[in-house]
């Protein structure tokens, strides 16, 4: 009660106090960097294998089986996935945020030249890329209508033009447009014709 009282009897001191921190507050929050797509790392690596002519479950326990067995004891790991397919295996590998990148590649090449030994002969060298979220598309844009196709596609390439003007858009891509084709069709009777001349 002793506070309380002498927080009452310097009712003034007190108010300065709190509007002093309120002050030093505010100047901090608008000194502090700030962004509104901040870019956190998640190192996260993709892990194949090829090999022709193995069933996804000879797959699975020829190719994925030994390099999990390497791979599980990586530090920093947060989840693998892995996924046996006809004629490969894949393992995607996702690190803990903040986990250096360059280290946590190092130790998963390491760990895929340990297993590579126990798979099968015939196996393609596994290949490691790191995945990259930063470079995945933010947005995606649908055009649909009710014109001929090669009019779409022209709107869609003056679309991704606006696009990358914009600033912050490092690439607008298209996808879905066809490449345009000749055929000939030559008739052998013509084409005889024309060698004689």
């Amino acid at each position: 009660m002793k506070i309380i009282d002498a927080a009452f009897d310097r009712w003034r001191v007190v108010v300065l106090v709190f509007f002093s921190i309120v002050l030093a507050g505010s100047v901090a929050y608008m000194a502090i960097a700030k962004e509104s797509e901040p870019d956190v790392t998640i190192p996260t690596f993709f892990v194949s294998i090829y090999h022709e002519g193995i069933s996804p479950q000879d797959a699975q326990r020829l190719l994925v089986k030994p390099m999990e067995k390497e791979l599980q004891s990586l530090k920093g790991l947060k989840q693998m996935r892995a996924v046996a397919a006809q004629n490969y295996a894949s393992i995607i590998l996702e690190f803990n945020a903040g986990y250096d990148t360059d280290e946590a590649l190092l130790d998963v090449r390491e760990k895929v030249d340990l297993a590579s030994p126990q798979l099968p002969p015939d196996s393609s060298q596994p290949r490691v890329s790191e995945i990259n979220i930063a470079l995945f598309p933010i947005v995606s844009i649908s055009l649909a209508a009710a014109l001929p196709e090669r009019e779409l596609v022209t709107l869609a390439r003056s679309l991704q033009d606006d696009l990358e003007a914009l600033p912050g858009v490092l690439e607008a891509k298209i996808a879905g447009d066809r490449e345009e084709m000749m055929e000939i069709i030559a008739d052998p009777s013509v084409m005889e014709v024309y060698d004689k001349y």
